[in-house]
């Protein structure tokens, strides 16, 4: 695997930055985090305070210092605003009987849903992962009821495997795939 650095990593796509979590974040985390629409497919659990906005935040960055990757906050090019998270993250505990697997994700305010950003920060994620991170495979899981979550991940190049019981969101979910290979050929 290469060297990799989320702190210092910048990623432009046409209209989207992601970039390190920063504490100025925290207000825009909150108003995405608290949204119970947001958490629908997640475990209906939306967040209740800044603190707990601020707590995540600092999650996030301890997953930079551990494991050198963890989600982007994603800003909107034209705004300026902070719109959600998305990239990869090391799942350091077992999902689907599979553990230290890199996964991709993407949790967007609800004001900027339908506009294509979930797929655009994901495949942006995805391409770093390969080129940067030298990974051989990432995956993806959505609520098997999140079809726009699970067209998103497919728009990237992911597809299903299977379906499993995922206990954290008390739900069934999709476990989607694409190997370094798969990726390459969609990107020649």
């Amino acid at each position: 695997m290469g060297v990799i650095d989320s702190m210092n990593t910048v990623i432009e796509t046409e209209r989207l930055i992601l970039r390190a979590f920063q504490p100025t974040d925290v207000a825009g985390f909150f108003e995405m985090d608290s949204n119970p629409e947001v958490h629908k497919y997640l475990g209906n659990n939306p967040i209740k305070t800044m603190e707990q906005a601020l707590e995540n935040i600092n999650n996030i960055l301890q997953q930079y210092k551990d494991n050198g990757i963890g989600r982007w906050a994603v800003i909107e090019k034209s705004s300026g605003h902070f719109i959600g998270w998305s990239g990869l993250k090391l799942m350091t505990t077992e999902v689907n009987n599979h553990i230290n697997f890199y996964d991709v994700g993407y949790r967007l305010n609800q004001n900027f849903w339908g506009k294509g950003y979930a797929t655009e920060s994901a495949k942006a994620a995805i391409a770093y992962g390969f080129t940067q991170m030298n990974l051989t495979e990432i995956i993806g899981i959505a609520d098997t009821k999140n079809v726009q979550s699970r067209r998103a991940l497919e728009k990237c190049g992911l597809r299903f495997i299977e379906n499993f019981e995922f206990p954290l969101w008390n739900t069934s979910c999709d476990w989607l795939r694409i190997s370094k290979e798969e990726w390459l050929a969609l990107n020649k």
